[in-house]
């Protein structure tokens, strides 16, 4: 049987419907997998038995993280958040951690995986970091690769893709800043700014700042091969 992966939703501030890209629907698909869309529930019970039933989780791109939920308030640059989604997700990953089911959490998704382990984020990486940094919301195409990741050697990373520089697109002005263990760096662009983050406790908890979903469209390999790779680590 396929395994199952849930898929986590996205909302407009009204909350009326939910948003999923179907790039993502269609990368766990073309892997192997069968895709189901989590809508962001408020009892932990029902969220419970969503980890409990899934084989693995997709933690989707999205709107901004509220900051609260690390300590502190929002800066000017901050931009929308939809605090109902990021409570259902922080429970949900922290019950997939502790039961060590696999996870590929994807831009706005590397960034609530990391405050779920207790790190924290830049709200705005342009105002906050002084220095100069890359164009990381991209104009071109979602597939494009704009920039590049240097990949720590041996890392999961690494070993799903085989190089150890990527070439990767990128749509985001919030990044990771502090990962505590089991945590820890595995990508990192040119500028600086943390692209990869995994544990390494778990079988296959992998965190990327980038858009897989939409490089595996246009046949990107290494980005097939992170599908394929997490989608076999469901099936374990």
């Amino acid at each position: 049987m396929k395994p199952l992966i849930g898929i986590t939703s996205s909302t407009e501030v009204d909350e009326v419907q939910l948003l999923v890209g179907s790039d993502n629907i269609n990368a766990v698909s073309r892997a192997g997998g069968l895709p189901v869309i989590l809508p962001n529930l408020a009892d932990e019970i029902d969220i419970l038995e969503f980890a409990e039933k899934i084989d693995g989780l997709v933690l989707t791109g999205g709107y901004d993280i509220d900051p609260t939920l690390f300590g502190e308030e929002p800066y000017p640059n901050l931009g929308t958040i939809i605090p109902a989604r990021d409570i259902f997700e922080i429970t949900l990953i922290k019950e997939l951690l502790e039961m060590n089911k696999p996870i590929l959490a994807v831009c706005r998704g590397c960034q609530i995986l990391n405050i779920a382990a207790g790190g924290d984020m830049y709200q705005d990486m342009y105002t906050q970091i002084n220095r100069d940094l890359l164009q990381h919301a991209q104009n071109a195409p979602k597939g494009h690769g704009s920039h590049y990741v240097t990949v720590v050697k041996d890392s999961l990373l690494n070993r799903l893709t085989g190089v150890e520089r990527l070439k990767v697109n990128s749509r985001h002005h919030q990044a990771n800043r502090r990962v505590l263990d089991p945590f820890t760096v595995s990508g990192i662009a040119s500028d600086g700014i943390i692209e990869s983050i995994e544990s390494k406790e778990h079988s296959f908890v992998l965190g990327l700042q980038w858009h897989p979903e939409n490089m595996a469209k246009v046949d990107d390999f290494a980005s097939v091969k992170i599908f394929e790779g997490f989608i076999a680590a469901c099936q374990i």
